[in-house]
């Protein structure tokens, strides 16, 4: 934690956010890395949004076909969670392997591995 006189800036995992001390407002678009990873039977994928905004959260399997549409809705800047359960969009489960989970908001985009093990 470092402290400035008009920005706190906080270590997160591994990465760094800046915050306004005066108004608590996150200024970046953050996708964490999911947990726990691996995971079974589900796991907990956390973001940070800038602005108020759409956010569309989706998980693909290693041959980029879409598995499950996670997020895809307006959300309020600030920090959210959702839950993959392994399973599809269908709401089958799916086998264990990796997978690839990526966030879309504005301009911002990121992905990250998961693997889920039964």
């Amino acid at each position: 934690l470092v402290t400035g006189q008009e920005k706190t800036l906080i270590a997160i995992r591994d990465t760094v956010t800046s915050v306004d001390e005066y108004n608590s407002k996150i200024t970046e678009y953050i996708l964490e890395q999911n947990y726990p990873n691996p995971f079974n039977p589900e796991t907990t994928i956390r973001y940070s949004t800038a602005q108020k905004g759409a956010v569309a959260i989706d998980i693909y399997n290693v041959k980029g076909q879409l598995v499950r549409r996670l997020v895809n809705e307006e959300k309020a800047a600030g920090n959210h969670s959702v839950v993959f359960d392994g399973k599809d969009n269908s709401g089958r489960s799916v086998a264990s392997g990796i997978y690839y989970y990526k966030m879309q908001a504005g301009k911002y985009s990121s992905t990250k591995k998961m693997i889920l093990m039964k």
